[in-house]
């Protein structure tokens, strides 16, 4: 029978450094889920360009990052990241820059508070530095341990039901309406996306169940295909927003762009004063910090690496390469990386070790000198994968104790919170300040880690952030 391993000249010296079959695994299956989990991170290549270049936002227009240089950065830095994450820690995680993060630096930082580009990349750098530090006292592992094990199991669950929600709402199915008085709606089924959605997501799904080894990345490439087909063949439906999906590329190489790399400005404190610079820098950090700690939680979980008390062995390898992701993405100008919740998506397909971390820095590498080719995959076609994704992740919800409010209720806060608010350190925090105020109300302080204590009251700031810096101004 054929054998993909067999295409690999050192599976001897990757048996070694991976352990692959210590965790239940081949050459084959984890090169499918590097494949698998970068196609589902591809966005990032051209959506992370349009966030910091301000692309169809007109007021801005002009006013921000080169396109072609951002996406070398972050293909760059997404490439180097995951790799060094693999070979580090041998899990399968991988990086790029944060959609959230890059946000709050094109919008908050630059746009909002004025601050030059350099000056919005150097805060990145010093929350990178900060959390770093953390690291290295082990600080963060600490935090990460202390988390109550319900909430952990939460945390898988919402990051779940977020990822589910991402897919939606990528795909267009889930929308914001324009009008009206509701938050979110139900998308168009006139237009040629959707249509490739619904189409790639009961393929998908319909592989899943058939238990098809590879399903997802099938069902990517398969949908991929459908949508060049159809976007070819059918004239006068709704496009595809982002460049070059579904299409048939015009060109395969594209040089690389490095003039923004290694631009900073540490003026920023004299640019919003001590007090200022300090909250921004808290603020960014908390979220960077927190979005980690989740996403380690969630994808381990599922991935097998926890062990009983919801703990990651050599976490602190894992928490070193993220801590200096946020540091190489400031400096790189791509914004803060971090460890990516589609790494889920490759541990679906059953990657289990820092193999597939590898693969998929080293696609991220390609996609460098290739971004044409990787900008045929369009949000619709990667959207199935992470909603069977989500499903795949909310099993966890029942080794939760549902008859035990006081752990429940938070368990039940944090998962709701995190697709509501679009975002993991918002669920985390909403999470943990509810558990901790149960428990204190109920006369129960004692059980709590002096550390959920201190992450709940720094929660508790992070929220109250706009009230006192209105107080200070």
């Amino acid at each position: 029978m054929y054998n993909a391993a067999r295409l690999m000249p050192s599976t001897s010296v990757l048996e070694r450094v991976f352990r692959l079959r210590e965790r239940g695994t081949d050459v084959a299956t984890e090169v499918r889920a590097g494949l698998t989990t970068f196609m589902v991170m591809a966005y990032i290549i051209f959506v992370n360009p349009i966030v910091l270049g301000y692309s169809g936002v007109s007021a801005l227009e002009g006013k921000g990052l080169p396109f072609a240089a951002t996406l070398t950065a972050t293909c760059l830095t997404a490439g180097v990241l995951s790799i060094a994450m693999g070979l580090v820690s041998n899990y399968p995680f991988a990086l790029a820059p944060g959609m959230g993060l890059n946000a709050v630096v094109a919008f908050e930082l630059v746009a909002g508070r004025g601050l030059t580009w350099p000056q919005a990349m150097t805060v990145v750098v010093l929350e990178g530095l900060v959390i770093t530090v953390l690291v290295l006292t082990r600080f963060r592992q600490a935090m990460l341990q202390a988390v109550p094990l319900a909430l952990k199991r939460a945390i898988s669950v919402g990051i779940g039901l977020f990822i589910a929600f991402i897919g939606f709402f990528t795909a267009g199915f889930v929308v914001k309406p324009a009008t009206g008085p509701l938050p979110v709606g139900l998308g168009s089924f006139a237009s040629l996306p959707a249509v490739v959605f619904l189409l790639g997501f009961v393929l998908t799904a319909w592989l899943m169940a058939r238990r098809v080894r590879g399903a997802l990345l099938v069902g990517i490439v398969g949908t991929t295909v459908l949508a060049i087909v159809l976007n070819g063949l059918i004239a006068g439906w709704t496009g595809f927003s982002t460049p070059g999906a579904a299409t048939l590329p015009t060109a395969i190489v594209r040089w690389p762009d490095f003039s923004t790399i290694g631009r900073l400005d540490f003026g920023v404190v004299a640019r919003l004063g001590v007090i200022t610079a300090v909250l921004v820098t808290f603020s960014i950090m908390l979220s960077d910090f927190f979005d980690t700690i989740g996403t380690i939680i969630g994808v381990g979980g599922k991935g097998g690496f926890l062990d009983s008390q919801g703990r990651l062995p050599g976490a602190e390898r894992v928490l070193l390469v993220d801590s200096l992701g946020a540091v190489a993405g400031g400096l790189a100008n791509s914004s803060s990386n971090t460890t990516y919740i589609e790494s889920a998506a490759g541990v679906a397909e059953g990657g289990r070790t820092g193999l597939v971390a590898v693969v998929t820095g080293a696609l991220f590498l390609v996609a460098m000198w290739f971004s044409p080719l990787a900008s045929v995959i369009p949000a619709q076609a990667t959207a199935p994968a992470l909603i069977i994704v989500g499903f795949y992740m909310m099993t966890v919800a029942r080794d939760i104790p549902w008859d035990d409010y006081e752990e429940a209720i938070p368990a039940f806060v944090t998962m709701l919170a995190m697709p509501f608010t679009w975002s993991i350190t918002n669920g985390i925090g909403a999470g943990l300040v509810t558990f901790t105020a149960i428990k204190l109300l109920g006369g129960r302080g004692r059980r709590v880690h002096w550390m959920v204590y201190a992450a709940s009251a720094a929660f508790v700031v992070y929220f109250a952030l706009p009230l006192l810096e209105r107080a200070l101004a």
